[in-house]
């Protein structure tokens, strides 16, 4: 209703003129200056624009309850808006529309369903050569230093192809995603494992401080990853000045909350605020070359969308510890 009041402003307003001006010819033109005559024109006038008016509303009134309300998903607007020679142009103009629209998506997803293949596939053929360079680096006889150089790289591309990987893997997390009773303190171990030569080059102890039967819900390989990342850039902004990194678990109402404190250069309160945006990388990461800006962003993507929350608090010059949430704690099923 208020719309339609809104779009016959203009013509209430010709209408109010016309019957000013109607009025005073009347006036005018009688010889007695009789005002009923022109009282009865008015009238006229008012009831003819009262049955415009509503005629108009009530053929119109699904149009303007359409326009009105916001459609809360895309086929909303594909339902029938009236039957008046303009409703139907207008919902011939929607579904032409949306019917671009469509074609459009679909040729978006499936050449991003072409990427994401591509990558994957890239991403499995450079992890052949990878390692049969790890092998012929055990065979050769070079200097330690040397070696450890080389391993670090390998390391990096690892890394690297891993982020790639899990990167392109977002777009369909949720064909990628089985959520278990997972026990925490394994889940830590195994990441640590799995990063132990990133630990020993930058000379870091891992201390871990979590209960045997804490367990989460949560998807291994995606809590895998998440817990790859924070490890590496504690280790990235660690080496060379902290001793440890702390994994603490503890419980907090109907939440599990998981810890990881390192004793780095630390954030800057300025850049805190967007660590966890894409390519972000902040005065400290400048600093660093290995630093891509993508490893917290992904983070906070993954706990979104395994329903986790991520946060983080950092002192500079001190550390930096990151926090996993995950609701309703449990025992372990051990």
């Amino acid at each position: 209703m208020r719309l339609f009041l809104k779009e016959h402003i203009p013509l209430l307003i010709v209408y109010l003129v016309q019957i000013i001006l109607v009025g005073t010819l009347f006036w005018l033109g009688s010889e007695s200056h009789s005002l009923s005559i022109s009282l009865y024109s008015a009238v006229l006038i008012t009831v003819l624009l009262f049955v415009y008016l509503t005629y108009r509303y009530l053929s119109h009134r699904r149009l303007y309850r359409r326009l009105s309300e916001t459609a809360g998903t895309l086929d909303q607007s594909q339902n029938e808006i009236g039957e008046t020679p303009l409703a139907d142009a207008l919902h011939e103009l929607l579904e032409n529309q949306f019917q671009l629209y469509q074609n459009e998506l679909y040729d978006t997803r499936q050449r991003l369903a072409l990427h994401t293949a591509f990558i994957n596939r890239w991403v499995h053929q450079m992890k052949t050569p990878i390692s049969v360079i790890q092998l012929t680096l055990q065979d050769l006889d070079v200097d330690g230093e040397v070696e450890g150089s080389l391993q670090e790289e390998l390391d990096r591309l690892r890394k690297g192809l891993e982020m790639a990987l899990y990167t392109s893997r977002l777009d369909r997390f949720e064909h990628d995603f089985r959520v278990d009773a997972i026990p925490l303190r394994t889940a830590v171990q195994e990441a640590v494992a799995d990063n132990r030569r990133w630990l020993i080059r930058g000379r870091l102890v891992p201390d871990i401080r979590i209960d045997e039967e804490m367990a989460v819900y949560s998807d291994a390989k995606w809590l895998h990853f998440m817990l790859g990342q924070v490890i590496t850039n504690a280790v990235t902004y660690s080496a060379g000045r902290g001793e440890r990194v702390v994994f603490a678990a503890n419980r907090r109402e109907s939440e599990t909350v998981l810890e990881i404190t390192d004793q780095g250069v630390g954030i800057r309160p300025e850049d805190l605020a967007r660590v966890f945006e894409p390519y972000y990388t902040g005065s400290t990461g400048r600093n660093y070359h290995e630093s891509t800006g993508m490893g917290l962003y992904l983070v906070r993507e993954v706990c979104s969308r395994l329903g986790h929350r991520v946060e983080i608090e950092s002192v500079p010059e001190q550390g930096t510890t990151v926090r996993f949430i995950f609701d309703a704690p449990l025992r372990s099923p051990i």
